[in-house]
């Protein structure tokens, strides 16, 4: 019962969890593999701090500094590959189910990494619908909207018709 209502706990805190960050050095590559459907947009967004070693602390703003984002699909296919700033979005379509390898590295220009040179990454990656669903959904939609347009005109067309005959 207990280990019953600790599983429940930690899906809700899960369901409901902030976005991750993670600590790297200037020049290093962190991934994150995400498990991801066919058809499926995905949209990924992130900030960059850098620490301040006269402040010993992290910087809001890491001026001049940005990100390399790269997707490489199941099959090893570069799926997108873009130099972004301090923050951004970036998003991508998954085309075949699996995991995707979701990488980021600084743009820093810095050759060696030394002990105070670090960044945190504060990462929020939104797994959306499917393309394909969401594609349905807007035709059906389309449809609908026609259907409720044509019935219109139907309905004034017969009305026309009346009065012509009426004024006959």
């Amino acid at each position: 019962m207990k280990s019953h209502l600790i599983g429940i706990l930690l899906s809700v805190w899960v369901a409901v969890s902030p976005a991750l960050y993670f600590h790297s050095g200037e020049r290093e590559e962190k991934c994150i593999i995400e498990d991801i459907p066919s058809d499926t947009l995905i949209t990924g967004s992130y900030k960059v701090q850098q620490w301040d070693i006269h402040e010993h602390r992290f910087l809001e703003s890491a001026p001049g500094l940005g990100m390399f984002v790269t997707v490489t699909t199941p099959a090893k296919e570069l799926l997108l590959s873009k130099l972004y700033g301090p923050q951004g979005t970036f998003s991508f379509t998954s085309h075949l189910p699996g995991e995707h390898n979701i990488c980021l590295q600084s743009n820093s220009t810095k050759l060696i990494s030394f002990g105070g040179s670090k960044l945190r990454i504060h990462l929020d990656i939104r797994v959306g619908e499917h393309f394909l669903d969401e594609a349905i959904a807007q035709a059906k939609d389309k449809v609908n909207e026609v259907n409720f347009r044509l019935g219109h005109l139907i309905e004034q067309i017969h009305h026309i018709s009346k009065e012509q005959n009426y004024h006959r």
